[in-house]
């Protein structure tokens, strides 16, 4: 648990990124803002002209949660119901009242609804290999598309500050990341005679148990890359890498699980927002190999939640969560 002075740090903390982004909500970049103003930005669907300061913006995808964080003025988003349990009131209220003209898949796309909604820039938020599902030009026929989606999961800070550029509102989204590297150094230092001493082994939420496999992730996964920015390190690495997340988590028999976390010091596990354990961490847990495993039969395995953040503010309800589950490790 934190103290007083640990929550009003944390409550000066956001006020001062919600007093910035309320101050420059309004679509300013830094650009001149003359009506018929462009400029360049690169997306995954090449060099993209948008304009320098757009004023009616569709978001889809990734570019949901971070362009609402940082007050773009948004006409348009598609659906984004993973990240409803990591968004606070304030941004929940926005992500209600704002058009759903998409759903969860790329294929779910009302183009109609996003012509309707005269947007003067549509940022696209889905991996690149997805992007074959949208109708791109059909999208440009409407408004410029800056297509800028997710690679590894700890690519979300670069991800979404892109996107908040294409929109004009990166100052915004600079000032959380000031406030979540302020909190994330601050952890650091209360654990920097601590964690990094230790191996730590992490089990994704992403197992697959009909195939009878659990999800191992190592560095800059995502149940680990924030807590990495804490001074935790998972060691090892992926055994033969693939795109995205395959880069950075493998899925193992079972029957590895002993072999895979023998030399970790501390085992940390996803589990969901209301901190409810997964199916695939729970199959993990009930196993006798987890049992023996010898972190697991110190105490030293732990539950960590808010293990998909994809923005800033979304992070610091992560970084909170790291901190309460090394607390133990501080013996006190």
């Amino acid at each position: 648990m934190f103290d007083r002075r640990t929550a009003r740090r944390r409550t000066a903390l956001l006020l001062s990124v919600a007093l910035v982004a309320t101050g420059c909500s309004s679509g300013g970049s830094d650009g001149s803002g003359a009506g018929g103003a462009t400029r360049s930005v690169k997306a995954d669907n090449g060099t993209v002209t948008v304009p320098v300061r757009p004023r009616r913006i569709v978001a889809t995808g990734y570019a949901v949660p971070a362009l609402i964080e940082a007050g773009a003025p948004l006409v348009g988003i598609s659906t984004w119901k993973r990240g409803l349990p990591m968004m606070d009131a304030q941004v929940k209220a926005a992500y209600d009242a704002l058009p759903k003209i998409a759903g969860e898949a790329a294929a779910e796309t009302n183009y109609e609804g996003i012509a309707k909604a005269r947007p003067d820039l549509i940022v696209i938020g889905v991996p690149a290999p997805v992007l074959g599902d949208i109708d791109v030009a059909r999208l440009k026929s409407i408004a410029p598309v800056a297509a800028i989606g997710p690679t590894v999961p700890s690519a979300w800070r670069e991800l979404s500050r892109r996107q908040a550029d294409a929109a004009g509102v990166v100052k915004n989204l600079d000032a959380a990341k000031v406030a979540y590297d302020a909190e994330a150094a601050r952890l650091a230092r209360k654990y920097k005679d601590v964690l990094p001493k230790l191996k730590l082994a992490h089990v994704g939420a992403y197992g697959e148990v009909a195939k009878g496999t659990f999800q191992r992730e190592f560095d800059g996964s995502w149940g680990t890359n924030v807590a990495n920015d804490v001074g935790a390190r998972y060691y090892g690495q992926v055994r033969k890498k693939g795109p995205g997340s395959r880069a950075v988590s493998e899925n193992l028999s079972i029957e590895e699980l002993a072999s895979a976390f023998a030399g970790a010091d501390v085992v940390t596990y996803s589990v969901s927002p209301d901190g409810t354990v997964p199916e695939a961490v729970k199959y993990v847990l009930g196993s006798g190999l987890w049992k023996n495993l010898p972190a697991v039969k110190a105490g030293r395995a732990y539950p960590l939640r808010y293990t998909e953040a994809a923005s800033y503010k979304q992070a610091l309800r992560t970084l909170d969560a790291v901190d309460r589950a090394f607390a133990p490790l501080l013996g006190r």
